[in-house]
């Protein structure tokens, strides 16, 4: 079987010294410098700018505070990038949230490519005529896209084959299926008064493959009713039991 090419990961910043961060350490990181699974590039936009000062913002069109990446810079920088298509990413508050869904369609391509702005943003006729998809990582508004792009970044290496010591536990994770995953546990047995569930120590996998279940189905209705009503939706018979365990678990105090 021919081995699949390293992940290339490509970053148009201002702030290329801000990279690595958290993708250079722990699996990911190892994963980048000594197994080779992925690549990372940054290319600072300021080395694009055409101006003999610079500047790569201007004041945006019909008024209002602050600057705006310039269409130009970026297109040359983004026309710099060698190799095959990959995707194109834009991190922006008003972009179309993060969901694991997306996260496991780009990483089965050959890499991203993604481009932090900052001020106000970037012109829209780049996005537009490179057909960035702009994305969110939340309903929160950051000073630029940097920290965005690590967490989309770190989302779509962590997928890659060889990258993560247990590959079989992707599939119970959060929003694998649509539901948030059940709480952990480990020793010591009693911390501050509170006890490991009974269940957990029981040794009966078919009551703690039971019991998780439960919780996530808990969990989820109560923290996230959007992803409860979506995937009741969705699996309308199969949901059923799990909110009557939930039910019966909350009429027994627990």
């Amino acid at each position: 079987m021919t081995a699949r090419p390293p992940f290339t990961v490509t970053v148009l910043t201002m702030f290329p010294e801000a990279f690595p961060g958290p993708l250079g350490v722990s699996l990911i990181g190892t994963a980048w410098r000594e197994k080779g699974l992925w690549s990372l590039e940054t290319l600072d936009i300021r080395g694009f700018s055409e101006d003999r000062r610079g500047f790569l913002d201007d004041t945006p069109a019909g008024g209002g505070p602050g600057a705006v990446l310039k269409a130009d810079v970026v297109a040359r920088a983004l026309d710099s990038v060698s190799g095959p298509a990959r995707p194109l990413l834009y991190m922006s508050a008003r972009g179309r949230p993060l969901t694991q869904a997306r996260v496991k369609e780009w990483a089965k391509a050959d890499g991203v490519t993604v481009l932090c702005g900052r001020f106000e943003g970037v012109d829209q006729r780049v996005l537009d005529a490179r057909g960035f998809e702009e994305v969110s990582v939340g309903d929160a508004v950051l000073a630029g896209g940097e920290a965005a792009a690590m967490v989309v970044i770190e989302a779509c290496v962590r997928l890659i084959p060889g990258v993560l010591g247990q590959a079989e536990s992707l599939g119970s994770e959060s929003f694998e299926d649509g539901l948030l995953e059940y709480p952990q546990y480990t020793r010591p047995r009693t911390f501050e008064g509170l006890e490991i569930p009974e269940v957990l120590l029981s040794g009966d996998h078919k009551k703690v493959a039971q019991w998780r279940e439960e919780q996530r189905a808990k969990t989820t209705r109560e923290r996230r009713p959007d992803l409860w009503a979506a995937h009741l939706a969705k699996h309308p018979a199969g949901l059923e039991p799990a909110k009557s365990q939930v039910k019966s678990a909350k009429a027994r105090g627990e």
